[in-house]
């Protein structure tokens, strides 16, 4: 007898291939019976990091974001699309990139689906302190909408106030500020850095 909650991938169709990101058609057997297709978004996944320095401010960046036509207050974050890099690498490199800081102290604050009804991107928040200043890595170029970034330091409660007032919006700044102050006033017990 089929366990009453098993969904089962029946088949799969390839609908678009991009840079970034890919479209499947999914065929689902449903635990009840018969079948579904769902459109799936495929998408390597992505870490931000949440630099907060010695004074308590965290480092926040402006960038403009096409899909939503606006400016978005955002942390350092990026992509994981470095093939065989683990995912706490990718956010030392993004931070360096991004904002040219390094960090003696990383915790891994959340791990949230961005959009699970839909899509498979998985988000790595990270905090970061210690901060230092470092040289923009080698052989990286900042290009389209990261030449327009602003970059901010504001107090942690400042940018969680920022949250509330619907100043921050994006979904990583808005899950790693929350998680970042309740982690300053309650030290709860965080998974180790390199879980996923």
């Amino acid at each position: 007898m089929a366990d009453p909650h098993e969904y089962r991938l029946v088949g799969s169709e390839p609908v678009y291939e991009g840079r970034v990101i890919s479209l499947v058609k999914d065929t689902v057997a449903m635990p009840g019976g018969g079948e579904s297709v769902r459109e799936v978004v495929r998408h390597p996944g992505a870490v931000a990091v949440v630099a907060l320095d010695d004074d308590g401010r965290v480092v926040l960046l402006r960038q403009y974001r096409h899909p939503v036509g606006d400016y978005l207050w955002e942390l350092p974050a990026g992509l994981r699309d470095a093939e065989g890099e683990p995912p706490l690498e990718t956010a030392k490199r993004e931070l360096a990139e991004e904002v040219l800081l390094a960090a003696r102290r990383w915790s891994l604050l959340a791990t949230y689906y961005s959009s699970p009804g839909f899509c498979d991107e998985a988000v790595l928040v990270y905090l970061a302190e210690g901060l230092s200043d470092v040289d923009r890595p080698e052989g990286f170029t900042l290009e389209h909408e990261e030449l327009d970034m602003t970059v901010e330091r504001v107090p942690l409660t400042e940018a969680v106030q920022r949250v509330f007032e619907g100043g921050i919006r994006n979904p990583a700044a808005v899950v790693g500020l929350l998680a970042a102050a309740q982690a300053q006033v309650s030290s709860p017990r965080l998974r180790p850095v390199d879980a996923t």
